[in-house]
């Protein structure tokens, strides 16, 4: 999916192209033939708004539920980055498996694990030694002071502010690393 950081930079701008406006971006990773993205669906008045934007800009009107916006703009974004994908790497086909998985963030602890786990993927998969240094990844960008639609603000007060943020990963990793050596 990724072969140059260009690949990475332009997965971003297509993301931001077609699923900005539906949803909020809380952690990712992009990893070399698969990524991770947490996200939730911005709420009905929004989407009802993005819809009728969508109606003036000449789409059709077929779009109705929550369901049918989210897919439909998913639909769109992977069509538009695979075509362009396959363009510059002279591939044909399709590069996005179907349906791609997803799961419901229900508690706090889970969406906790979850922006860790993201964040871990890189490590975990053994593509880096320590996942704090993956350079596609949001654990890094949450410390700068940039702005970015990625809510950054959101998730570190969901931590308790930065340093425990911070250490809440170190401390996350350390039991991790622990549990390994002890097996």
């Amino acid at each position: 999916m990724f072969n140059t950081d260009d690949n990475y930079r332009y997965f971003f701008e297509k993301y931001d192209e077609y699923l900005s406006l539906v949803s909020d971006l809380f952690a990712y990773c992009l990893l070399g033939n698969h990524f991770h993205c947490l996200i939730r669906i911005r709420g009905s008045e929004e989407l009802a708004a993005f819809q009728k934007l969508s109606r003036s800009e000449g789409a059709v009107d077929a779009i109705k539920t929550t369901h049918d916006i989210v897919s439909h703009q998913f639909r769109k974004f992977f069509q538009s980055y695979a075509m362009a994908f396959n363009k510059h790497t002279g591939r044909v086909g399709t590069l996005f498996q179907t349906p791609f998985k997803r799961a419901l963030i229900d508690s706090d602890a889970y969406f906790t694990q979850i922006v860790y786990y993201i964040h871990a993927n890189p490590q975990q998969h053994g593509l880096i030694d320590d996942f704090r240094n993956w350079k596609w990844s949001s654990y890094r960008r949450m410390l700068l002071d940039k702005p970015t639609r990625l809510q950054k603000q959101e998730v570190l007060n969901w931590f308790g502010g930065r340093d425990a943020y911070e250490k809440y990963h170190e401390d996350y990793h350390l039991e991790i690393i622990n549990r390994v050596h002890s097996l």
